[in-house]
């Protein structure tokens, strides 16, 4: 049987490490030992992009040759990532002489340290060694990130005092609806929370893996008319805030997208609570990524703008400069619009915008019941009412409205 490896963790901020080849493997190992604050010099006649991406920034020194003898005086750690076999023996070798942990990437066993699995949970560093079996090591360490950012695993930090995020909110971006597409820390946050407030627009799914004890309400629900909602809604956040209570507001899409997001945290700022934002995917741009739409494209957009549609061009209220917009050559996309799409269109078509510029709606993007139209300006109002098109559902306006992937 194998001897096991003793796992440790090394203090390299401010030691030098050399890294012997500046290829793929190279390139995966660097960011971890620059964000470790080690003194990283790379030996190697040639790198990959993102190598030289990282020497531009100035995060390391490169020596632009082979290796020679003396290049791992005063090192405190050495790894071997060359596809040449022979050398990878050398600098193991001469690493074994200067009693310098060195790390064969070609032949694990060969070397006198092995680079376990590794991954980051809320400023802990998990690694997993597996004896030689990097494929069980990884497996294992991302079924163990994955319990901990869903909370099925507790990470104990509650018992550490004190803990910042009790008594604060957090403004969470759900993504454009499927509840994959929530971020990593999105979704951590929310296995936090004591009071989950939410949108709906917001990946409900989400909402079903809350503890019993987690209260939940329903933004949607909150009385008193479409204004003065937003008011109930920012002082039930405060509330249970200032109650000591850990809350997320869970939107959907972007919190800053036309999500009246900075009004709540203009609320929370007012009352001394404590706020963070997390950004999340804008269904601005997912709705048609998924539906094969692309925003922009080389020689066919070079600009997107996105424009909120729960006004119409000719009200009042409107902030946008429908005439100018029509002018434009590249991508329109908007959100809310469905309702007034036949506003939209004539206002466009007013304004200089052709008739036969194609037109994408896409309802109900990423979930099982998405659907996408393909139409054109001049039709997509009448193409819409036909086929019962229904918020919530993104418009794209532009030649890339007729791209297809074939």
């Amino acid at each position: 049987m194998a001897e096991q490896h003793y796992l440790v963790g090394l203090d390299l901020a401010g030691r030098r490490v050399v890294v012997v080849g500046g290829g793929t493997v190279a390139q995966r190992r660097l960011p971890r030992l620059v964000a470790a604050g080690a003194t990283v010099e790379l030996i190697s006649p040639s790198v990959t992009p993102a190598v030289q991406s990282m020497i531009d920034a100035g995060e390391l020194t490169w020596h632009p040759r082979r290796y020679a003898d003396g290049d791992l005086d005063g090192a405190w750690y050495v790894l071997c990532c060359t596809s040449d076999p022979g050398v990878n023996a050398v600098v193991s070798a001469d690493a074994e002489r200067a009693r310098i942990f060195c790390v064969r990437a070609d032949a694990g066993q060969e070397g006198s340290a092995v680079t376990p699995a590794t991954g980051t949970h809320d400023g802990m560093l998990i690694g997993v060694l597996s004896g030689g079996r990097p494929r069980r090591s990884a497996a294992v360490r991302d079924g163990l990130l994955d319990a901990l950012r869903e909370g099925r695993v507790s990470d104990h930090r509650d018992t550490e005092a004190p803990v910042p995020e009790r008594g604060g909110v957090a403004l969470v971006g759900g993504g454009p609806g499927d509840p994959e597409l929530i971020t990593v820390r999105g979704r951590r946050l929310l296995a936090r929370a004591d009071v989950v407030i939410a949108d709906r627009l917001a990946p409900r799914e989400l909402l079903d893996e809350l503890p019993p004890s987690v209260l939940v309400v329903d933004a949607a629900k909150i009385p008193y008319g479409r204004a003065a909602s937003q008011d109930v809604i920012n002082s039930t956040i405060v509330e249970h805030a200032l109650a000591g209570r850990f809350v997320v507001r869970l939107k959907g899409g972007d919190p800053y997208v036309f999500g009246r997001g900075f009004e709540e945290v203009q609320a929370c700022v007012r009352a001394g609570v404590p706020v963070t934002v997390v950004p999340g995917i804008t269904s601005a741009f997912a709705a048609p990524a998924v539906a094969d739409v692309p925003v922009t494209h080389r020689g066919v957009a070079h600009e997107v703008v996105v424009v909120s549609g729960h006004v119409g061009p000719s009200d009042e209220a409107s902030l946008t400069d429908w005439s100018a917009l029509a002018r434009l050559r590249g991508s329109i996309v908007i959100m809310m619009g469905v309702e007034r799409i036949a506003q939209f269109a004539d206002a466009l078509l007013a304004g200089g915008r052709p008739a036969d510029t194609p037109v994408a709606v896409i309802q109900d993007a990423t979930t099982r019941n998405q659907r996408t139209l393909r139409s054109t300006l001049d039709k997509v109002a009448e193409d819409s009412a036909a086929r019962g098109i229904r918020p919530p559902a993104v418009i794209v306006i532009g030649p890339v409205a007729a791209l297809t992937p074939s």
